[in-house]
């Protein structure tokens, strides 16, 4: 005898002699889950309630010790380049004897001598950054040579003037050889005006970072001005290299 059996719908019938006969097994639907049934929590640590809120306090931190971090980094590197006066170990007894003056428009420093050698030296800045020798007015460049300071006063935008004998006939040589060579125009003048002085009240950050801003005078800090004019007369020798 040949059996035979068919699916129809969701029932398993047997089929015997061409007769439909109830199975004996038969696999129905999946029965519909219970909708009171509390759904297991996922293990995912980064679904877990809370995580997000945790880590948004690390990542703030995070974040503040960077910028604290970087403030910390960009001080430090200020400091190591921020320009401060030095002197020898007997200094607060002040200058001994005739007191001369060194600029050296390199090192960005005014070194003031005695008799007894080196005093100190101070933080300054110039005029034109090329810091190359002045060669006719309105070229913003510091002149370099030897001269003398020949009178001090106060002034109202940079604190005090000591003022320089520039042009001396030194200048005017150098200027006419400098005309007559072709470096300069036949039209040009040789400028004056030189002066050592202070900066806008408050501006210590021009001479800190190298701000070379003067139209060719020498800028200090306007402490140290004040701590130098003291023992520096009319008459003093003041020479600007480079």
């Amino acid at each position: 005898m040949q059996w035979a059996s068919a699916l129809a719908g969701n029932k398993l019938f047997h089929i015997k002699n061409n007769f439909d006969v109830p199975a004996l097994t038969c696999v129905g639907p999946e029965p519909a889950p219970d909708q009171n049934d509390q759904q297991p929590r996922s293990r995912n640590p980064y679904l877990l309630p809370g995580f997000y809120a945790k880590n948004l306090v690390i990542m703030k931190r995070l974040a503040v010790v960077t910028v604290l971090l970087f403030l910390v980094v960009v001080n430090t590197a200020f400091e190591e380049t921020k320009k401060k006066t030095t002197y020898r170990a007997n200094y607060k007894a002040g200058p001994v004897g005739i007191v001369y003056i060194v600029v050296d428009k390199s090192d960005y420093e005014l070194k003031v001598y005695d008799d007894e050698g080196w005093y100190g030296t101070y933080p300054v800045v110039f005029g034109n950054k090329d810091l190359s020798d002045k060669m006719m007015e309105g070229d913003r460049r510091t002149p370099e040579g030897n001269f003398k300071i020949i009178s001090k006063r106060p002034h109202q935008k940079w604190h005090k003037m000591l003022m320089l004998d520039y042009p001396n006939q030194s200048s005017w040589e150098k200027f006419k050889q400098r005309k007559a060579s072709g470096k300069i125009p036949g039209s040009a003048k040789i400028g004056g005006g030189i002066a050592i002085h202070g900066t806008w009240p408050n501006d210590n950050l021009s001479v800190d970072d190298y701000t070379n801003w003067t139209n060719g005078c020498v800028s200090l800090k306007n402490e140290d001005l004040d701590e130098l004019e003291v023992f520096l007369p009319v008459g003093t020798r003041v020479t600007i290299q480079r």
